[in-house]
């Protein structure tokens, strides 16, 4: 009589190293599908394309005056983060779990935190790609005129680093609310496109009713939004903002809660289904 045991696990060094490897697998993966490519990575620049053509002219005063693509920018850029995080991962995750693809990794030595890494690389690759792809666009079509100060560019780094590992996260725990791989995209993605409507992405925060903004900074994009506002547009543009500060400080904060959220809810929620005997 013969039992099963569990597949035996790799040390540390090994998980890290099988992981970066699987970083290229979820890559090809990615780039084959071509609706996750569209609605995840392309989708940015295109409703920038969009809202860059249509709203034309410019906005504030004096010497601190920028075109409506420069205006537009922050706000897609945050987007896409969301979008990478949250909506690719989550449906990603949901889809594997859905057709076997967990099930058949769990019976073999590999752990959970390889397959992670595969997919937080894999985020970070593309929201990358994605972003050099805006902003490639936004000078080149609109002349939209980047910032020139490395403070700026730090605070733009910071903000997509830990922006962008919070969505992550996020999008790893709602992998597991739809029921199958089917449902996935009815799920996640009304509750993206909503958030993306009330965080200062396809609308100025500013004009929302106040209820509607607070409702807003319960959620991470808010942050990485105004976080990216405060990057990009003129140092003037802080009065639109609530309480007329960027108030980077509480940016950090609240992203930071999020990426500890995100990691109690995705150890909590995620399940590494094995083949059963």
């Amino acid at each position: 009589m013969s039992t099963m045991t569990a597949p035996t696990r790799f040390g540390l060094p090994r998980t890290i190293r099988l992981g970066v490897r699987r970083i290229g697998f979820e890559l090809r993966q990615y780039f084959r599908a071509g609706d996750q490519v569209f609605f995840t990575f392309l989708f940015p620049t295109v409703m920038y394309l969009i809202f860059a053509t249509i709203f034309t002219g410019d906005v504030g005063e004096g010497a601190d005056k920028v075109s409506m693509a420069t205006y537009y920018l922050p706000g897609l850029i945050a987007g896409g983060i969301f979008l990478s995080g949250v909506q690719g991962l989550s449906i990603e995750i949901a889809v594997e779990k859905s057709d076997g693809t967990l099930k058949r990794l769990g019976s073999t030595p590999i752990s959970p935190a390889t397959y992670f890494i595969g997919k937080i690389g894999e985020v970070f690759v593309t929201a990358i790609l994605q972003m050099a792809l805006l902003l490639t666009v936004a000078v080149v079509l609109y002349k939209v005129q980047l910032p020139a100060d490395a403070e700026s560019w730090g605070l733009f780094a910071w903000v997509f680093v830990l922006g962008l590992l919070s969505c992550t996260l996020l999008g790893i725990a709602l992998s597991a609310l739809p029921r199958s791989g089917k449902t996935a995209s009815a799920v996640v993605i009304p509750v993206v496109l909503l958030l993306q409507f009330i965080s200062g992405v396809y609308i100025a925060f500013s004009a929302l009713p106040e209820w509607l903004q607070n409702v807003a900074a319960v959620f991470p994009l808010k942050w990485i939004a105004q976080g990216m506002r405060a990057a990009i547009l003129p140092d003037s543009f802080r009065v639109a903002e609530p309480g007329g500060e960027w108030n980077l400080g509480l940016v950090a904060i609240m992203l930071a809660i999020w990426l500890i959220a995100g990691f109690i809810l995705s150890r909590a929620t995620f399940r590494w289904i094995r083949q059963s005997g």
